[in-house]
């Protein structure tokens, strides 16, 4: 087991480990470290605990020392000059007439390197950009290109559901999603109903999933005959994964037929199958003419 402190450069960015050393690091608390970028400006996300070997990237390296108020000065600083430094790499994408967007500039804390990341439909000769920005600001300059959901992390904003969006609040990282997901869950496959403000599939999708897949391989499929100790024999003409529930079609004893909605605990299958996985032929998006554009972008590969 090794002891280690977990690091986030970034609300809702990844957390990194880090070793302690002697230090007594709480959770909370603003430390500097050195990474592979430079020395950053952090908060410690996780307080100290020990994890196993193979949850560590080699090599762990030190917590330099918890953040003073000069360094916490310098911080602040640093994002006051990120704006300054926005608008001018603003203005120069405007001069060169490049077809990129800027999202957002960050500065490493030794102030030794500048990142702006940028949006783009393809690859950018931005090499003009880069020797104007070095000579603007003396130090070294990076342009990184990052996806629409990367974007979205960084600029936040509400999703459809009205609440701030996950990525920009909690999500450290992006899990795969996929529209096999949404048929399972029995959503509309409208893109323009499953899609996040990115243009790409929700990233809820895939908190339930698990709890659906676990029900649908209890759920008897739509036409099954399933045995109740209370109805006997019966056929199931609907089912909710949600409310784990089947309506079933049984007869009277005067032959007359009914219908009722059951649990699925305790049923025994007769004949017909469980509704397990999604067969990927069942897939069928429902496409109107001004959805082709949103159709392309949902299944774009970041």
């Amino acid at each position: 087991m090794v002891t280690v402190v977990g690091i986030r450069f970034k609300k809702a960015g990844k957390i990194y480990y880090f070793s302690p050393g002697e230090f007594k690091i709480n959770k909370q608390d603003n430390v500097i470290v050195e990474t592979a970028r430079g020395i950053e400006f952090g908060t410690c996300v996780i307080g100290i605990k020990e994890v196993p070997e193979e949850n560590i990237v080699s090599p762990l390296k030190n917590v330099i020392r918890i953040a003073t108020e000069e360094d916490k000065q310098k911080y602040a600083e640093n994002k006051k000059k990120e704006q300054e430094a926005f608008n001018i790499c603003f203005e120069k994408i405007k001069k060169h007439e490049l077809v990129m967007k800027l999202i957002d500039v960050e500065y490493t804390f030794d102030n030794n390197k500048i990142i702006f990341y940028f949006t783009a439909d393809g690859r950018v000769d931005f090499r003009e950009l880069v020797k104007d920005l070095a000579s603007v600001f003396r130090t070294r300059i990076e342009l990184r290109q990052i996806g629409v959901r990367d974007e979205a992390k960084m600029v936040g904003g509400l999703g459809v559901c009205g609440r701030p969006m996950c990525c920009a609040v909690h999500l450290g990282d992006f899990a795969p999603v996929s529209i096999k997901m949404a048929k399972e869950q029995n959503l509309s496959l409208n893109p323009s109903k499953i899609s996040g403000v990115c243009g790409r599939l929700m990233c809820c999708l895939n908190y339930e999933q698990e709890t659906y897949e676990y029900i649908r391989k209890k759920m008897p499929q739509v036409g099954s005959v399933v045995y109740s100790k209370e109805y006997g024999n019966c056929e199931v003409i609907s089912n909710s994964v949600v409310k784990e529930k089947v309506k079933i079609k049984y007869k009277l004893q005067d032959g007359e037929e009914s219908v009722a909605e059951i649990p699925i605990e305790g049923l025994k299958l007769v004949s017909g199958k469980y509704e397990g996985s999604v067969d990927e032929s069942q897939i069928k998006l429902e496409i109107q003419e001004e959805d082709s554009e949103a159709i392309k972008q949902l299944f774009k590969a970041d």
